[in-house]
C-alpha cells in the first residue's frame, strides 16, 4: 500500500491531536491538576478572609513533593474559609498553579 500525501497529513494531524490528551493523562501531580488529590492533615495558624489566604502547618503534600512545613496558601474560593479559625485541625487538598499554592478543598476535622 502506498502512502499518499493526504494519508500522511491525516496521520500527522491525528498524532498531533492525540499527543496533548496523552500528555495530560500522564501529567500526575503537576500544576493545576485536580484529580484524586491526596488529603493532607494540617493545623490552621491564621485565616485572612479578606484576601482569601490561610496559613497552615501541614504534613507532606505528596502531589507537590512538598515536605511538612508552615506556609501561606491562597484558597480557590474565599467562601471556603467560612467557619474555619486559627487552631482548627483540618484536612485540605492543594495544587501548585503557575507558582501559586492553591487550596482546592478544606474541611475541619472533628475531634
Amino acid at each position: 500500500m502506498k502512502f499518499t500525501p493526504i494519508l500522511a497529513a491525516a496521520a500527522l494531524a491525528l498524532g498531533a491531536l492525540a499527543q496533548p490528551a496523552f500528555a495530560q493523562a500522564m501529567d500526575h501531580g503537576k500544576p493545576g491538576m485536580q484529580q484524586n488529590l491526596p488529603p493532607v492533615d494540617a493545623e490552621v495558624r491564621r485565616v485572612d478572609k479578606d484576601n482569601g489566604k490561610i496559613t497552615l502547618k501541614h504534613g507532606e503534600i505528596k502531589n507537590m513533593d512538598m515536605p511538612p512545613m508552615t506556609m501561606v496558601f491562597t484558597v480557590r474560593d474565599k467562601a471556603m474559609l467560612e467557619g474555619i479559625a486559627a487552631g482548627d485541625k483540618v484536612q485540605f487538598t492543594a495544587v501548585n498553579e503557575k507558582g501559586q499554592m492553591l487550596v482546592e478543598s478544606i474541611r475541619p476535622i472533628k475531634p
